[in-house]
């Protein structure tokens, strides 16, 4: 019901994105919350949240990839936009040990993300994170520094998910869920008010093309036959589960 990690903000909507927003809305999506991952993508976030108020919601952070490139007000733009109220978490952030190789990087990563926990602790805000190739490390850190509020954003580490249901944390399942072993056997043993919906479009498409929030519903189809229960309950518990997560101003018929 509620796409939780999106990236409308990307190229690939250019040309049209309204129209993309527009089937969301017309799909029954409740919300979508797109994930501006970069300080270059904030103008675009924000005329998403200017025109669709209470219903585009965004998260920001600098996305840890992006460690080499860092500019000297990047940090500051992006830690004022997350003060809107509109940005309902922090992220993505983390560590990426399989794009970032070095020692050095890898230690300006950990003292970036280390500096976005202090903030989204600051603002009582949820922690969004990327953790590619380093969940065990990025979970460490978590820990480490005393993060409540966490989502582990494309959560493929099934030897890790005993930390994070321990902790309380969520994480979100996406279309991989379709041909994934693995993703399914993760959703099994996952509890469903710990599960949240995402597509990390435009990737992630099923055919190789561009992928859309609408996609979502596909996601549900696969939880709720790997969880034996119907669509309209994994939808409606799943969107419950990111409207009290990110403290979103809409409704959702609990019954």
């Amino acid at each position: 019901m509620i796409d939780c990690h999106t990236h409308l903000e990307q190229k690939n909507y250019d040309a049209d994105r309204d129209q993309v927003i527009k089937r969301c809305i017309d799909a029954g999506l409740k919300a979508v919350i797109t994930c501006c991952a970069h300080p270059d993508d904030i103008d675009t976030t924000v005329a998403m949240l200017n025109k669709y108020p209470n219903y585009i919601f965004a998260t920001a952070s600098i996305h840890p990839e992006y460690i080499a490139e860092m500019k000297d007000d990047w940090l500051e733009r992006i830690l004022h936009f997350i003060n809107d109220p509109r940005v309902v978490g922090v992220g993505e952030t983390g560590l990426d040990f399989k794009w970032v190789e070095t020692d050095e990087l890898r230690r300006k990563q950990s003292a970036l993300f280390i500096t976005f926990i202090n903030a989204a602790k600051d603002l009582n805000k949820p922690l969004v994170i990327h953790a590619r190739g380093a969940f065990k490390e990025a979970i460490d850190v978590l820990e480490l520094n005393g993060a409540k509020k966490v989502v582990m954003h494309f959560f493929s580490a099934k030897d890790q998910l005993k930390r994070v249901v321990d902790n309380d944390w969520y994480i979100t399942i996406n279309t991989t869920v379709c041909n994934s072993k693995k993703m399914k056997q993760i959703v099994r043993d996952t509890p469903m008010e710990r599960i949240l919906l995402e597509t990390d479009a435009p990737w992630l498409d099923l055919e190789g093309g561009r992928n859309e929030p609408t996609a979502i519903k596909k996601v549900v189809e696969k939880i709720a036959e790997v969880k034996n229960t119907s669509f309209s309950e994994c939808w409606r518990c799943c969107g419950l589960n990111a409207v009290e997560l990110f403290k979103l101003p809409i409704r959702i018929d609990e019954t």
